[in-house]
This record gives structure tokens, sequence and C-alpha cells, in this order.
């Protein structure tokens, strides 16, 4: 009790797991809170944001499934490659085109970008996660989904998509 030794490892853990969950997780919640024309106006952003957070994880593997030969963080995430980073951020940002004139106030030109910053904010979630999971010594982080890893691999483009977009859409819009 009272050992300083491993402190700075303890604090950092703690600190980064609280800025992963709470304080990332919850700008998708903050999205609620802004103002809308409609009732549904942030409920509307964060299906939106959900939905293409999803879709570009979803298409990322397809497309390095189907086309991906170089690898892009090999001794992080050996399965993610540059096929599949840019066919998930491209469909990411045609999904985006068409969702986001339902869904958003996003302008065309608004929706391509928002597309293309949850695409490269979306990898980035991953590979970070991949990386924190590898320090630790976690291979898998569960099987709660079956084909699709645990909730934690569900959710970790979220970590950076949900601010990412919160604020695109908050100095875009609003």
């Amino acid at each position: 009790m009272g050992e300083p030794s491993g402190f700075l490892h303890t604090v950092s853990a703690i600190f980064w797991g609280w800025i992963m969950t709470v304080f990332a997780l919850s700008h998708a919640a903050w999205l609620l809170m802004l103002p809308s024309m409609n009732i549904q106006g942030g409920a509307l952003l964060v299906l939106f944001l959900l939905a293409l957070t999803e879709s570009n994880d979803i298409a990322q593997y397809l497309w390095g499934k189907s086309c991906g030969r170089r690898k892009v963080v090999p001794k992080v995430s050996p399965g993610k490659t540059l096929e599949g980073l840019v066919g998930g951020v491209i469909t990411t940002m045609i999904a985006s085109l068409i969702i986001g004139p339902l869904l958003t106030p996003l302008n065309t030109s608004q929706a391509l970008l928002a597309g293309l910053l949850i695409g490269i904010s979306g990898f980035c979630g991953d590979v970070v996660m991949s990386a924190i999971k590898r320090d630790i010594g976690v291979k898998d982080s569960g099987k709660l989904l079956p084909g699709h890893g645990g909730l934690l691999d569900r959710i970790d483009s979220l970590i950076f998509t949900a601010p990412v977009f919160f604020y695109f859409i908050r100095y875009c819009c609003y």
C-alpha cells in the first residue's frame, strides 16, 4: 500500500480508459442536445453517425478481404490494408452523400467531407484500440457478436468518430 512503483502506468491506464469511453462516447449523446428544427434532429444525427461508423467498419473489412494486399499497420493490426482503408472511406463518403440530406442539415459538399472524416477517424479509432489491446496482451475483446468480435470491437471506431463528427456538425451547421 502506498508504493509509487507503477503509479504512472496505472494512472495513465485509468485516464486513457476514461478518455476513450466517457469523454469520447459522450459526444454521441451531445448530438442530441444540438438545436434543431424538428424534434428528431439530434436523434437523426446520432443515427447518421452510427450508420456511417458501422458501415465504414464493414466496408473497410470487405474491401480489405477482397482487394487488400498492402498492410497499413502490420504490427498493430495485421488485417488492415491500404485497399480496405481507401475502399472503406470512399464507400462511407458515398453513403454519407446518400443519407446525409435525409438525416442531417448537411449540404452535398459537407456530407462528402463528413463521410471522409468519419472514414478516416473510424480507421484511427480501430487502430488505436488494436494497439491498446496488443499492449495489454488482449488478442480478442470478446465474442458477444459472432463474426464481429466483442462489444469493444463494435465501438472502437466510434471512440474517434463521435467527437470528430460532433465538432464537425457543431461548427458546420449550428
